[in-house]
């Protein structure tokens, strides 16, 4: 971890919690921009103390952050740690929790795929199993599938503009919040740095795709970018997803969309309309990692025809729609079907795997 060799300010950890975030989750306060700037500064500097640390962290959760922290500390983040290599495309930034999934599969390396191959890049991110629950995520259905996932942050603009769907392994391009890991791990509770390691867009992208379980969260995160400094995102849309990742959730279902300049709107959408006639339990599977790959080989093929291709579909169309590549969801879906019928989305796998 980086050493504290900076100075800093008048806010050292201990004195923000004693005098602004940690009196409890009635009489706490917010910090201002500047002083959540410090505070992270100092954070990735490795300068507080291990209990200082965790009770800035804890105090942050009881006390839930504001847009502007949240900026402030993806700004400190953007600056300080990541390494980001902007492809020549244009892709959609997806940002799922790095801490994983614990029951239903990821379907997100399919839908990726497929919207690659329809024309709309697409970038993913992750690191190795990252705390609290330090489940499978993006790199392990990608290890999976024999995808190379350690990948240096240029390798991986690379991939996108040769493939049109890319993977940015947190280590290489977030090395300095990475070295987070055993600090997190021992808290034992999710961090804001689960939140804004999300934000992180390795790509320079101007399109962010994200869930919440909330309508509250979207709205807070398309807050956060409008305070940002450090990028420059000039639309988001999110979506309920299942088990707080980028697949989208069967059901009614309400989806945020905000553009730059406009306001958030919301619209619930009834994904059976879609072909998503099922529930949540139907995308359950045994091994996470394993069985998401067997499924995207699958569904890419076109050897499946049941609520996994159906599923996979949907959220494709969702990562069309982002980058407004199509005018509706239902356009979106008859693209995604047609481009796996194709090949073309099976193409585009075997290309991932060569590269």
């Amino acid at each position: 971890m980086a050493k504290a060799t900076q100075e800093f300010g008048e806010w050292p950890i201990k004195r923000l919690n004693t005098e602004v975030i940690a009196s409890g989750p009635k009489s706490a306060a917010d910090m201002d921009r500047d002083q959540a700037r410090e505070a992270f500064e100092r954070i990735l500097a490795d300068e507080p103390d291990p209990t200082t640390l965790g009770a800035f962290w804890l105090a942050n959760r009881w006390k839930r952050n504001t847009p502007e922290e949240l900026a402030a500390y993806t700004d400190v983040m953007r600056e300080q740690s990541v390494e980001p290599a902007e492809p020549d495309a244009d892709p959609v930034d997806c940002g799922a929790n790095y801490d994983g999934k614990h029951s239903t599969a990821i379907l997100g390396v399919a839908a990726g795929v497929v919207a690659a191959a329809a024309g709309t890049p697409v970038v993913v991110h992750s690191g190795d199993r990252v705390p609290t629950q330090k489940l499978d995520a993006y790199k392990h259905v990608l290890d999976e599938l024999g995808v190379r996932t350690e990948l240096e942050p240029e390798e991986s603009a690379d991939m996108v503009d040769e493939t049109g769907f890319g993977f940015y392994y947190q280590p290489a391009f977030n090395p300095v919040v990475d070295d987070l890991w055993e600090r997190r791990d021992m808290m034992g509770v999710r961090t804001f740095v689960n939140t804004v390691e999300t934000l992180a867009n390795p790509a320079n992208a101007d399109v962010h795709l994200g869930s919440f379980y909330h309508l509250a969260f979207a709205e807070k995160i398309v807050d956060t970018f409008r305070n940002l400094e450090s990028q420059d995102v000039s639309r988001v849309l999110m979506f309920q997803g299942q088990e707080g990742y980028d697949d989208i959730r069967p059901g009614s279902t309400v989806v945020a969309e905000w553009s730059d300049g406009e306001d958030l709107e919301d619209f619930e959408i009834e994904t059976a309309e879609y072909g998503m006639d099922f529930e949540g339990e139907d995308l359950e599977v045994d091994d996470i990692a394993a069985d998401s790959a067997t499924i995207t080989e699958a569904v890419l093929a076109g050897e499946r025809d049941d609520q996994f291709a159906d599923a996979v579909a949907v959220n494709a169309a969702l990562r069309m729609y982002a980058r407004e590549d199509i005018d509706s969801l239902d356009e979106g879906l008859e693209t995604a079907r047609e481009t796996i019928e194709s090949g073309d989305a099976e193409a585009v796998l075997d290309e991932l795997r060569g590269f």
